[in-house]
């Protein structure tokens, strides 16, 4: 139920993204979903990739810092209070969202969030506990 995310550590300057995006497309990695949170001096540019194993030793032989990490993708209704519901299942189990973004996939009437839980474990258990449907990362790896 958990999904491997990547997450790239980037100088904030000009052609770094662009030096990532093109080193994964040129070893045939696709990017299937991504977040970019920058300061001013750099960025974590965290991505749902096709193929994380190939990602990761391409970026790092580029001397790129690379960390896989376990995210959460869930369906969320898409309607006003959607999302303010699946939260108020998490906060009522005193469940904390580190961080969190959306998936370009729509699934019916449904969006799809990543969620980067304190308790990733946990936080899974209760949302299907509630109905949430939890996605599969073979499904959003494009396999």
């Amino acid at each position: 139920m958990k999904v491997e995310q990547i997450s790239i550590f980037i100088e904030n300057k000009s052609g770094r993204l662009a030096e990532v995006a093109g080193t994964l497309g040129e070893s045939g990695v696709n990017i299937r979903a991504l977040s970019l949170a920058d300061t001013s001096d750099f960025g974590i540019l965290r991505l749902i990739v096709n193929d994380r194993n190939k990602a990761i030793e391409t970026l790092k032989e580029r001397g790129f810092t690379v960390t896989k990490t376990d995210v959460v993708a869930v369906e969320v209704p898409d309607n006003p209070g959607g999302l303010a519901s699946i939260l108020q299942v998490l906060d009522s189990e005193k469940i904390n969202v580190e961080y969190m973004y959306a998936f370009v996939e729509r699934c019916g009437s449904n969006a799809v969030i990543i969620f980067r839980f304190d308790e990733t474990d946990k936080a899974i258990e209760v949302l299907k506990a509630k109905g949430f449907h939890i996605i599969e990362g073979e499904r959003l790896y494009g396999i």
